[in-house]
């Protein structure tokens, strides 16, 4: 198979050749076609709690659901993703891990689209706030026990958990994770700075969708989200989608971390892309709104996310005026980085894996137009 388009990255016209599901050939093309799309390294999304009415952490998850979701994601340019489990029953997490891994060691599609699980939860702060929608019925303690047997669940497929790092025994358990090989993502955390620090010289690697699921009003300048900010050996997620955080935000976070550390989440959930309305979600009343996010009905609170990175990356480019290569590296080389995937992962060169995305865009468009999503060599979208 071949694709021809324009590189994001170096924006030469170039034919890829593709053969077992890895580029096998770059070739220049002349730059006399003025209609092809930008060619980019398929876009890598570290949290997915649902979409489209499929969610990670219902009650089941079958084989169908996940191909779906992997399919539904692709049109927006995702090849790869994280399901993401939320605070639940221990039961229900050792049921979906099992169900999820089920499916990816049945399918070598899903198996490729999927190179990871992530629990965001349940060891998380039960304040109001930080908890976020979070079920405050299902908070509880960091046990590494309880995750052992979450892992043994998943057959060792678990990269990534998010916790409080002030929850009681979560120092310990960041070091006995790290240990094992498991990302630590700080969140839905109302921690102090000085635990904040502790957490990251305890082997902490991540802040989870940052600026989210906090306090409405934090000290001026002693608060958690300052102190994931400076911190150099912090990756941080954000949600660029305009309703999560304001562009303002968005730019000075850019600019505070560093464009080698950031990474674009969508953070998208189960009724992400349904049709306006009012729906349950548990026992929440959720508005999906007219403009396509997502709130607790009669507030201005969002609950997950209702778009994902094909939008992201067109308002993050507008938000702080970076290129479109630049935004791009976020949801591509930066998440694989901190996910210690193959070097060669979320990068357009011989030998990479041909997890491929094909899209339009031009200044000011409010998401990017996808036109082919590739993964393993394999067309998707």
């Amino acid at each position: 198979m071949k694709v021809s388009g324009v590189s994001v990255f170096t924006q030469e016209h170039i034919e890829i050749e593709i053969n077992q599901g890895k580029i096998s050939t770059i070739r220049l093309l002349p730059e006399s076609d003025q209609t092809l799309p930008y060619v980019s390294p398929g876009f890598f999304d570290l949290q997915v709690n649902g979409y489209m009415g499929i969610d990670y952490s219902a009650d089941s998850i079958s084989d169908d659901q996940v191909k779906k979701m992997i399919s539904n994601l692709a049109v927006s340019g995702i090849t790869q993703h994280i399901p993401t489990i939320i605070s639940s029953p221990e039961d229900k997490i050792l049921k979906n891990l099992c169900s999820i891994s089920h499916a990816i060691n049945d399918c070598p599609e899903i198996e490729q689209a999927i190179p990871g699980i992530h629990i965001e939860g349940p060891f998380i702060s039960l304040q109001d706030g930080p908890r976020g929608c979070h079920d405050s019925e299902f908070i509880r303690d960091p046990d590494f026990e309880e995750f052992l047997k979450w892992q043994e669940a998943a057959e060792g497929r678990i990269k990534m958990v998010t916790l409080a790092p002030e929850k009681t025994g979560a120092i310990e358990f960041i070091k006995k994770a790290v240990n094992s090989g498991v990302i630590i993502g700080l969140g839905h955390t109302g921690a102090s700075p000085e635990k904040i620090r502790e957490a990251i010289s305890a082997g902490a690697q991540y802040a989870t969708h940052l600026g989210n699921a906090s306090f409405p009003s934090v000290p001026k300048v002693n608060n958690y989200i300052w102190e994931q900010l400076a911190a150099d050996k912090l990756f941080a997620g954000i949600i660029s989608d305009g309703f999560h955080l304001p562009g303002s935000a968005v730019k000075i976070m850019a600019r505070a971390k560093g464009m080698d550390k950031l990474v674009l989440t969508s953070d998208v959930a189960l009724l992400g892309g349904l049709q306006p309305g009012v729906y349950k979600w548990g026992e929440m009343p959720v508005e999906v709104f007219k403009d396509g996010h997502l709130g607790l009905s009669g507030t201005d609170h969002p609950v997950g996310a209702g778009y994902l990175l094909d939008w992201d990356i067109a308002h993050f480019i507008q938000f702080t005026g970076h290129r479109l290569m630049e935004a791009i590296s976020l949801c591509t080389i930066n998440p694989a980085k901190l996910m210690t995937m193959p070097p060669d992962y979320g990068k357009i060169e011989v030998g990479a894996p041909a997890n491929l995305t094909l899209f339009y865009y031009h200044s000011g468009d409010s998401r990017l137009r996808i036109v082919r999503t590739l993964c393993g060599g394999k067309v998707v979208y």
